[in-house]
C-alpha cells in the first residue's frame, strides 16, 4: 500500500493537493477503500463515547461508560477527570473490539465535549490540581454579583458574546486560582495548564507529559468568556480583570485541521476535529446555511441557530456564540439558547425521587396520566439560564392538589423540556426577526414520542428528527473527515442527511395557551429564592 503512494506521489505530485486525491487514485486502483471509517470521542456530562462511522454517516460501532456525578454541596458539580480519561481509553478500545478493527483502519479522530466544564492540570505530572467544575455548578455566584457591580450583566457581552453567569469557564478558572494551594504560582510559570475537557482529552491523546498538544477551538473557546468573538483571541483586558495567567491557557485552532498524532489506544491516528457539543450537533445537522437552526436534548437543551460569518447580538436573552471554523476558512457565528436541566431532570427523578427506575420508564409512566393533572416542574435546579438568565432562581413544583399523582410528576418533568423550548425558540425570532417553518432536533429524548408530539404542539410547526441522532459525535467525525479529505466538502455531508420521523402539530389553541401561562406563571414563582 504504501509503495503504491510513494509511486504516485512522485509521479503526480501536481495532483496530490489533498488527502482525498491520494484516497481516490487508491480506491480507483484496488478497487477498496484505503481508510474506511472515522472515528469520534463524544465526552458528556454524565458519560464518554467512542463512536465510528463510515462515510455515510452511519454508525458503525460504539462504546460508552458513565463517570461520577460528584456533590460536594448544593449547587456544586464536579468531575474526577482522571476517571474520565480512563474511560475515554477503555471505550476506543470497545468500539474497535466490537467492530473487530484497528487502528489503521481511522482515517482520523475528532473530539466533542461538554462545554464550559473547566479542569486545571500540572502539565510535569498529568495530575489535575482539583476536581473538573462541571458547566452546571453554581459555586462563583457571588463573583457574578461582585462583577456585576461595575458594568451589568453584561459587562463582557460585547466582547464575548455572553452574559455573566456561572456557566462559563472562566470564572471558574478564578475561582480555582483563589481557592487551590500553590495554583497561582504554577499557573503563573505555565506549569498549571486550564483547559475544557476538549483541550485536556487532546492532550491527554497526543502524549499527555510527553508532548502533549495543548489547544483547544473556536468554538470551545467562545465558550470561556476570555475570548473575543471578533479577533478570536483571548482578551487582555479581561484577563487582568479575572486575574488570570495568559500562560495557563491554550492555543486557539480552527475547528477542523490536523492538530497531531494520537498515542496510545489510537496510535498514529490524526487528530483533526474538536467541537464544543452543540456545535458538534450543528455540523451533525449539517445547518450550514444562515437561519438553519437545530435542538439538542440531552443533559441540558440547546438550541442554535447559524447566523454565517455575522456576530449577532442578542436582545432576547441568547448567547452570540462561534457555530464552527473548518480550516483557514472564515468562522461561522451562532445564536444559541441554553437550558441548563432536560435529561438530568429524568435522572433527578429517577436517583433522587425513586420515581422511576431507570430513565426509559419516564415516557411510559407519563402515558399513564392525559396531563400534568395542573403540575408544573421548574428546574431552575442551578439558576435560569435563557432566556431569564436568573441565577438565583431555583426549582419548584407548582399546581400541587391532593390529586396530582407521580405520574402527573413524571408528564409535567417531560412538559418542562418543552416549555423551555419553546421560550427559548420564541426568544430567536424575536432576536432574528423570522420565523422557523420547522425545528430539527436530536440527542437522547428525541426518542421520547410523548414529549416530542408535546414539542411540536407548543411550538406550532413540525418537528423533525434525522435518521442518524448521534449528531454530537457524528459532527464531530464530520470536522476530523474534513480535515483530512475523507470527505470533499460540505455538500458531502448533506448528502448524508435523512428524516427519520416528523411530529406535526395537534393541539388546539386554546389549550396550548392555557398550558403557555400557566407554565409562565410557575417560571416566575422560580425567582429571587436564594439571596
Amino acid at each position: 500500500m504504501w509503495l503504491f503512494l510513494l509511486t504516485i506521489l512522485t509521479s503526480y505530485p501536481h495532483k496530490l493537493s489533498r488527502f482525498n486525491d491520494i484516497l481516490y487514485l487508491y480506491e480507483s486502483f484496488t478497487q477498496k477503500p484505503l481508510f474506511m471509517y472515522i472515528g469520534s470521542i463524544d465526552q458528556g456530562t454524565t458519560s464518554t463515547r467512542f463512536i465510528i462511522f463510515d462515510k455515510q454517516g452511519n454508525q458503525i460501532s460504539v462504546g460508552q461508560k458513565e463517570h461520577k456525578q460528584i456533590y460536594p454541596q448544593a449547587g456544586w458539580v464536579e468531575h474526577d477527570t482522571n476517571e474520565i480519561w480512563q474511560n475515554t481509553q477503555e471505550v476506543i478500545g470497545l468500539a474497535l473490539g466490537k467492530a473487530n478493527l484497528s487502528t489503521t483502519d481511522i482515517a482520523a479522530v475528532g473530539i466533542t465535549n461538554q462545554r464550559e466544564t473547566t479542569v486545571v492540570w500540572n502539565k510535569n505530572t498529568g495530575q489535575p490540581y482539583y476536581n473538573a467544575i462541571v458547566w452546571q455548578d453554581t459555586r462563583v455566584g457571588n463573583m457574578v454579583v461582585e462583577l456585576t457591580k461595575d458594568g451589568g450583566v453584561d459587562r463582557f457581552r460585547d466582547k464575548t458574546g455572553l452574559p455573566l453567569a456561572t456557566y462559563f469557564s472562566g470564572l471558574k478558572i478564578k475561582w480555582l486560582l483563589e481557592n487551590v494551594e500553590g495554583l497561582r504560582e504554577d499557573a503563573e510559570q505555565g506549569i498549571a495548564i486550564f483547559g475544557n475537557m476538549d483541550t485536556f482529552i487532546i492532550w491527554h491523546l497526543t502524549g499527555g507529559t510527553d508532548g502533549g498538544i495543548h489547544i483547544t477551538d473556536v468554538t470551545n473557546a467562545s465558550r470561556t468568556q476570555l475570548m473575543d468573538l471578533k479577533t478570536l483571541a483571548w482578551d487582555n483586558d479581561i484577563l487582568a480583570t479575572l486575574n488570570i495567567p495568559k500562560a495557563m491557557l491554550p492555543t486557539i485552532k480552527s475547528s477542523s485541521e490536523i492538530y497531531g498524532e494520537a498515542r496510545g489506544v489510537l496510535a498514529s491516528v490524526p487528530v483533526a476535529g474538536d467541537l464544543g457539543d452543540q456545535q458538534a450537533a450543528l455540523v451533525g445537522q449539517t445547518c450550514f446555511a444562515p437561519g438553519e437552526a437545530k435542538n439538542t436534548y440531552g443533559t441540558g437543551c440547546f438550541m442554535l441557530k447559524n447566523t454565517g460569518t455575522k456576530i449577532m447580538p442578542s436582545k432576547h436573552g441568547l448567547l452570540t456564540t462561534v457555530a464552527y471554523q473548518f480550516g483557514n476558512q472564515p468562522v461561522n457565528y451562532a445564536l444559541e439558547g441554553s437550558v441548563a436541566i432536560a435529561g438530568s431532570l429524568v435522572q433527578w427523578l429517577r436517583d433522587n425521587l425513586g420515581i422511576i427506575k431507570k430513565s426509559s420508564d419516564i415516557e411510559t409512566l407519563a402515558k399513564t396520566v392525559e396531563d400534568n393533572g395542573g403540575c408544573y416542574v421548574v428546574p431552575a435546579f442551578s439558576g435560569l439560564y435563557a432566556p431569564y438568565w436568573k441565577a438565583d432562581a431555583r426549582g419548584i413544583i407548582a399546581g400541587l392538589t391532593s390529586y396530582v399523582n407521580k405520574a402527573h410528576i413524571a408528564r409535567a418533568a417531560l412538559e418542562a423540556t418543552a416549555f423551555q423550548t419553546l421560550e427559548v425558540l420564541e426568544a430567536m425570532e424575536k432576536d432574528s426577526g423570522i420565523k422557523i417553518s420547522s425545528l430539527r432536533v436530536d440527542g437522547g429524548m428525541v426518542v421520547n414520542q410523548t414529549l416530542m408530539q408535546f414539542q411540536a404542539d407548543l411550538v406550532e410547526v413540525p418537528v423533525v428528527c434525522p435518521a442518524m441522532i448521534e449528531t454530537t459525535a457524528l459532527g464531530a467525525a464530520y470536522a476530523a473527515g474534513l480535515a483530512v479529505g475523507y470527505w470533499t466538502d460540505l455538500d458531502d455531508l448533506k448528502q448524508n442527511w435523512g428524516i427519520a420521523h416528523t411530529w406535526k402539530p395537534n393541539m388546539e389553541e386554546a389549550k396550548r395557551d392555557n398550558l403557555v401561562h400557566y407554565w409562565k406563571k410557575a417560571v416566575a414563582r422560580s425567582f429571587d429564592w436564594e439571596e
